[in-house]
């Protein structure tokens, strides 16, 4: 029986610009902004970060978080005490698996004959267990209906990545990781793997927020009759930090224009101006009281993150404010960042100023979340037209095929799949 484990960078990097896009399906390969003609993807890859099992995967799985940093053991025992908290357990693992059923189900519902198959990041299953075996068993049924002795096409494989927004965490970096995926496993021309499209806007992911931030405010209404929406709630929209220099590269233009597509700042922010206006719709105010702020900061002191802190925020708000409503905006489901650094420590923060602290569901496995994700499939399984994709924003729809340097780490260039080059 294969361990498996997270292999080690790919070392194939090409750098021509120009070149086919590396590992891509056909109408993919010329590097088109959308793929507006159908493709016939054999498998569907739920792709995520992964999280620790139980407590002997814990500082293993930091391990792999980590890995090229030079971190010691001690120091990461230090970040694990979340983990410990739980018994060793992410939330993300039985949240994925359930998105996973939920999409399943939802494909057959439309008639739609995919299997799903489910990988991580840093840990099991990881990415090159699912490869293989959706590779594996698209090649079985692709030689039951090919002539003696003529090769199978390559296997097409759709990656439906959990993160919502373009960064170099949610785009680039899984772009890398299915490179080295494919280069452990052998298989760099005989899978390709196209990514998902930036979803930050549609719908079926907004929506999810919308509801339940209304949802909050009649909780907090009902608790608390005197409460005034405009003068005593100030509503929060926390979402991952990432360094200064990564959002500065977050945007998918190729003009290199932020304001053509938005960096992953400005993405953030239209989604929570989204919210606000349905808020004021539905409450029939002009105004409230609203900020973006950003979390789960885990790098040197010396590099500069996305500002404010959640903690700072809720330490410096104005002394009139008697609750505050906290939407998650960057997460797709309630797994450790949101369980920890918002339901206990900005949570205990709020409780210890005083203030009413109610923090806002992900969309998880929300109907029209799911249903989202399946009209993202069915996009390329049809060809949309750009024209015809719902966003919500002036940056969407999200482009098919990633730019050139765009969603760009710091750490110079590694290989990757599904994008332009370099």
């Amino acid at each position: 029986m294969t361990e498996w484990s997270k292999p080690k960078p790919a070392s194939r990097v090409v750098l021509q610009a120009g070149a086919a896009v590396p590992a891509a399906t056909p109408h993919a390969q010329s590097g088109v902004k959308w793929v507006e003609e159908p493709t016939e993807f054999d498998a569907i890859l739920l792709a995520s970060y992964g999280g620790p099992n139980g407590q002997d995967d814990v500082i293993p799985f930091l391990r792999n978080v980590t890995a090229g940093r030079g971190i010691p053991d001690e120091r990461l025992e230090e970040v694990a005490v979340h983990y410990r908290e739980r018994g060793g357990v992410s939330p993300i693992n039985e949240q994925n698996l359930a998105l996973k059923e939920a999409l399943e189900k939802e494909l057959v519902a439309r008639g739609i004959d995919l299997p799903i198959y489910f990988g991580n990041r840093n840990w099991e299953p990881y990415f090159t267990e699912a490869i293989h075996q959706a590779h594996a068993d698209a090649q079985a049924r692709k030689t039951d209906h090919t002539e003696d002795g003529a090769k199978p096409e390559p296997t097409k494989i759709f990656a439906l990545v959990t993160s919502a927004y373009s960064t170099y965490s949610s785009n680039r970096q899984y772009r890398e990781d299915f490179a080295d995926a494919l280069e452990y496993l052998g298989l760099w021309n005989e899978v390709q793997i196209d990514k998902i499209r930036a979803f930050f806007d549609h719908p079926g992911f907004v929506t999810p927020f919308i509801e339940d931030t209304i949802a909050k405010v009649r909780e907090l209404q009902t608790e608390t009759p005197d409460l005034d929406l405009q003068r005593d709630v100030d509503f929060m929209f926390a979402g991952h930090s990432i360094p200064l220099t990564h959002n500065e590269v977050s945007d998918e233009s190729d003009e290199h224009d932020p304001e053509v597509r938005g960096t992953y700042e400005q993405q953030h922010v239209a989604v929570a101006e989204l919210i606000v206006d349905a808020v004021l719709k539905e409450f029939g105010v002009p105004e409230i009281s609203w900020q973006s702020v950003w979390q789960s900061e885990s790098g040197p002191a010396w590099q500069k993150w996305l500002e404010p802190d959640i903690g700072d925020a809720i330490s410096e708000l104005d002394e009139s404010k008697k609750a505050i409503i906290v939407v998650p905006v960057t997460f797709l489901s309630d797994h450790m960042e949101v369980w920890w650094d918002l339901d206990n420590e900005a949570k205990e923060e709020a409780e210890g100023r005083g203030l009413i602290f109610k923090r806002v569901a992900t969309p998880g496995t929300h109907p029209e979340f799911v249903s989202a994700l399946v009209d993202l499939v069915e996009e390329r399984l049809k060809g949309t037209p750009a024209d015809q994709r719902p966003a919500l924003t002036s940056y969407g729809p999200g482009y098919d095929v990633a730019r050139a340097r765009r969603a760009a780490g710091s750490g110079g260039f590694r290989a990757s799949v599904g994008g332009l080059l370099p």
